[in-house]
């Protein structure tokens, strides 16, 4: 099985315009094999939390209409998708949530982020379970960026049977987390890592891309060049 990381820069708070490149992103990494391409966290929208606030519209709902391109590409490509959005939870706040697009457009699972960095927690509920999936036989576990500075959910993935760690992130550059944090959470808990992280500038910081993956060594696998929007993808044994 190959598997991808997606990068772009989202145009902020346009979800249709956002979606769209998604889905021509899935078409990509399809093209280039892979069977399930991940995205960065609020991808719909951007890291733009000053807009989420200020307009409920941008908030998902699970089944959302807009979202109708990408399944269409999931199933004309036979590939997965993780996509990171604000999606709405029946206590009236949304949570920063993974939804993982199954081959035939239908959802998977979703997962709900569970810590919370900073205003995020102004604005979101903070999840309360573990996200993992199978596909093809392998077993994936999903978290989004500040999870990842937590390192008893990678801990719980492979106790699990994970073989394959999805990180949805937004990270800044200069952010230490490509060398201290997924590189050790692959090594500590024998696992792929595989990690998306967005372009451009947004409320966290300016992002330079820099996707990726680890091994269970903990070694780097793959990098995209820093600032090129498109697929790195790898291959699992």
């Amino acid at each position: 099985m190959r598997i991808a990381a997606a990068q772009f820069e989202p145009v902020p708070g346009d979800v249709e315009a956002n979606v769209r490149a998604m889905a021509d992103l899935v078409r990509t990494a399809a093209g280039q094999g892979a069977r399930l391409v991940v995205f960065p966290e609020l991808s719909t929208t951007g890291y733009f939390l000053t807009l989420l606030a200020r307009d409920p519209a941008l908030v998902l709902d699970e089944d959302d209409a807009r979202l109708t391109p990408l399944r269409q590409a999931c199933r004309e490509a036979a590939a997965a998708a993780v996509v990171n959005a604000a999606v709405r939870t029946p206590s009236g706040r949304p949570a920063i949530s993974s939804l993982v697009l199954g081959p035939d457009g239908a959802l998977l699972t979703r997962y709900d982020k569970q810590h919370l960095h900073g205003v995020e927690n102004d604005l979101f509920l903070a999840g309360t379970r573990d996200g993992r999936f199978t596909l093809d036989g392998v077993g994936f576990a999903l978290a989004v960026c500040y999870d990842n500075r937590f390192p008893e959910l990678a801990a719980r993935a492979r106790a699990a049977g994970a073989t394959v760690y999805l990180a949805s992130s937004v990270l800044e550059v200069g952010n230490d987390s490509f060398e201290s944090v997924y590189p050790v959470r692959a090594r500590d808990n024998a696992l792929y890592v595989l990690l998306a992280n967005a372009l451009g500038t947004n409320e966290g910081g300016e992002c330079a891309g820099g996707s990726g993956a680890w091994s269970p060594t903990g070694t780097l696998l793959t990098t995209s060049p820093n600032t090129a929007p498109g697929c790195v993808t790898i291959s699992l044994p």
